[in-house]
């Protein structure tokens, strides 16, 4: 059965694209996301894509990616802010190949404010959480929401000291009040219920509900100009554009208006859609992929990721050094880092509970669920295992599971080819449409586990570059560098080591300490 699509005319799906800001995201021909990026005009964006020759005058890389692009999609906004804000979301979900910025976990920043404080004030943060504060934002110009507060704190004299409740000792060591930038609230020298009035101005400020404020300040532009005092012009017309950049309306796009923008980010819909397509008993809510990686002979690693409720889980991710086996051998690879996480898992159980000490009595899989109904700590077994690869390594996952009595737990095998899942006992795959919702978020945990374990392959290959420098160190052999990385852990902190410290290795002599010492010194 083929799964291959018909590609669309860009060009003439190029002709009904809008004159209006927005975000492109960029998709290969088996539907995955390669580039996500904003337009104030999407029409002209769009253009230099997709127009012969202006995509002739692109570099490298645009080049590489102009050939990828199978189909795109498009989400209208209202102003270009917005654009960058979703942009970055957007970016940090998918995780394309072709962008760099925003990949990060940084956030644009929210100004919050708590009125249930003994002396609110206005603060930076880049998280929004339930504490009964008010946030404001997302500001995507960091510099020009500097500007705003500053101005802020000064005009309504609010205070910008960091001490919970300040009194009188942290007064002392305050100079804001002297120079007229702070009501001093403090010391009561104005009244509480008049400075949370003045609090109240700002944020109203920055809810766009002041910009008589800001028309002040551009009249006051204007009668420096006429003054000719240029540069206290120049200084207020700097503040001014801040002060619009900061106020524009701004949408958050949080996780449900991000669904509705891409069909395919709905993670519970798109986790009962694969229950439904896989005939599973209930609906994945847990589940953990896993992910071998290996270039050459220098390392083999795997990796685990854990998704809940269709969205990563980041503190349950796990890596591993494959120990048995050196070389390339994806099978042996998976079969151990399979058992080596389930083992642990059964073992963890049998200390949480007692009762669960004789499996023999019952099977592994419902004595865990059954300790995990009274201890919301453990860690319990997922819904649903997948391992990256096709028959094969689905093979050697299941006889593993099989050894240590879990032979009830789903598990399926994707192929990365052609999108193909496999599940034990059948010899045809089953073929899931590339727009069903189930399917991407298949590639989205496969692309995490993915992206896990080569992160961990390049680290560990980056400490081998490193260490490698004890290769010519005059008089190190390879047991006593191994003895040496033993020791400190890493070619870093034996840069930071003493000759003393050095000599205290066993087969390390103070000369040759002092020898090696030279020797990285000089490197």
């Amino acid at each position: 059965m083929s799964n291959a699509r018909q590609k669309p005319d860009l060009i003439a799906k190029l002709r009904d694209v809008p004159h209006v800001p927005g975000v492109y995201i960029m998709r290969d021909r088996i539907n995955n996301v390669i580039y996500v990026g904003k337009a104030r005009d999407l029409r002209k964006r769009l253009a230099n894509y997709f127009t012969p020759a202006r995509s002739k005058l692109a570099d490298r890389k645009t080049r590489a990616l102009i050939a990828s692009i199978w189909d795109f999609d498009l989400h209208e906004v209202r102003n270009e802010t917005e654009a960058l804000v979703l942009e970055g979301k957007l970016i940090k979900e998918f995780r394309p190949r072709y962008n760099v910025s925003f990949r990060d976990d940084k956030r644009y920043y929210l100004v919050r404010v708590h009125f249930g404080d003994a002396i609110p004030r206005l603060s930076t943060t880049r998280l929004r959480k339930e504490d009964g504060a008010r946030y404001f934002g997302p500001f995507p110009h960091g510099m020009a929401l500097r500007t705003t507060l500053n101005w802020l704190n000064k005009k309504f004299g609010l205070r910008v000291c960091r001490p919970l409740k300040p009194g009188e000792a942290d007064y002392k060591h305050c100079s804001n009040d002297i120079i007229k930038n702070c009501s001093a609230p403090c010391i009561l020298r104005i009244s509480l219920e008049d400075y949370k009035k003045r609090v109240e101005q700002a944020c109203e400020f920055l809810d766009g509900k002041s910009k008589d404020l800001v028309t002040a300040l551009e009249e006051e532009m204007l009668h420096a100009a006429a003054r000719m005092d240029f540069e206290k012009a120049a200084e207020l017309r700097d503040m001014v554009e801040d002060f619009k950049k900061t106020l524009i309306p701004t949408r958050t796009f949080e996780r449900g208006a991000r669904a509705r923008v891409i069909r395919s980010i709905n993670p519970m819909a798109d986790v009962q859609e694969l229950k439904e397509l896989l005939h599973l008993e209930k609906a994945p809510l847990v589940m953990e992929c896993f992910d071998i990686a290996n270039i050459g002979t220098a390392h083999c690693v795997a990796s685990m990721v854990r998704f809940k409720n269709g969205v990563p889980d980041n503190s349950n991710y796990r890596r591993y050094r494959i120990k048995s086996v050196t070389g390339q051998n994806d099978f042996i690879s998976m079969a151990e880092v399979i058992r080596r996480r389930f083992s642990r898992i059964l073992l963890e159980g049998r200390k949480v509970a007692a009762d669960v000490a004789e499996f023999s009595q019952e099977e592994p899989a419902e004595a865990l669920e059954r300790v995990a109904a009274t201890n919301t700590k453990f860690v319990t077994l997922p819904d649903l295992v997948i391992v990256d690869g096709g028959k094969g390594q689905l093979g050697v996952a299941v006889a593993e599971l099989q050894k240590l009595g879990l032979h009830t737990l789903p598990i399926i095998g994707l192929a990365k080819e052609h999108e193909e899942v496999y599940r034990p006992g059948e010899s045809h795959p089953v073929i899931i449409p590339h727009e069903r919702g189930a399917l991407k978020l298949l590639q989205r945990i496969r692309d995490e586990a993915h992206r896990w374990a080569n992160g961990y392959h390049q680290l560990l290959l980056g400490r081998r570059v490193a260490e490698s420098i004890l290769d010519d160190c005059p008089g190190i052999s390879k047991t006593r560098k191994a003895a040496l990385l033993k020791a400190f852990g890493s070619v870093t902190r034996l840069r930071k080591a003493t000759v003393e410290e050095m000599a205290e290795v066993p087969g390390i002599s103070k000369v040759l300490a002092q020898g090696v010492k030279e020797f990285l010194e000089s490197r």
